[in-house]
């Protein structure tokens, strides 16, 4: 897939329904600067926003991901197993998006009451210097998490993990 051209793509697209990117932007319910990235190359929206681009601007996904226009249409079959796909994937988003807040809270509640024994004028124990360690320690490890979720690798190690003992 040639994010340029696609890009490109999307812009004709756009302009053939004199739209502006902040029209556009509104349609699909991102920002003007999404919209700015697709038509760049640098981004490429969503697979379930590419579906729903598709049937806006009533060309096939084949032509929206290859930026040019086909002569063949895309069968119903092969549409339909595209939304299943898109589905799955926001299925799999909404379930481990919850996980991963809760890890941010946490590191942010770590850090707060590090802050606060920081601060604090309290004479440093054993305890006091455990839960100074622990807190850092704490909002570090989410910070990590945090990165591998929103590289996408968290999705991959769930499913390494899934595949390894056998759950669906």
């Amino acid at each position: 897939m040639d994010l340029v051209k696609t890009g490109v793509f999307i812009k004709t697209l756009r302009n053939e329904k004199r739209l502006t990117q902040e029209q556009l932007s509104e349609q699909f319910g991102v920002s003007r600067r999404t919209v700015s990235r697709w038509e760049t190359g640098s981004n490429v929206p969503d697979l379930d926003i590419l579906v729903e681009m598709a049937d806006y601007f009533e060309v096939d996904l084949r032509e929206l991901l290859d930026g040019e226009r086909k002569k063949e249409k895309m069968d119903k079959q092969l549409k339909e197993t595209v939304l299943q796909v898109a589905d799955y994937s926001n299925i799999e988003k909404k379930r481990i998006t919850p996980m991963a807040r809760i890890y941010f809270i946490v590191g942010i509640i770590a850090l707060v009451i590090n802050g606060i024994l920081t601060i604090s004028e309290l004479p440093e124990t054993f305890w006091i210097g455990f839960a100074k360690g622990s807190t850092i320690g704490l909002a570090l490890a989410a910070m990590v998490i945090g990165l591998i979720y929103t590289s996408g690798h968290l999705a991959k190690l769930i499913a390494v993990k899934r595949s390894l003992f056998g759950r669906k």
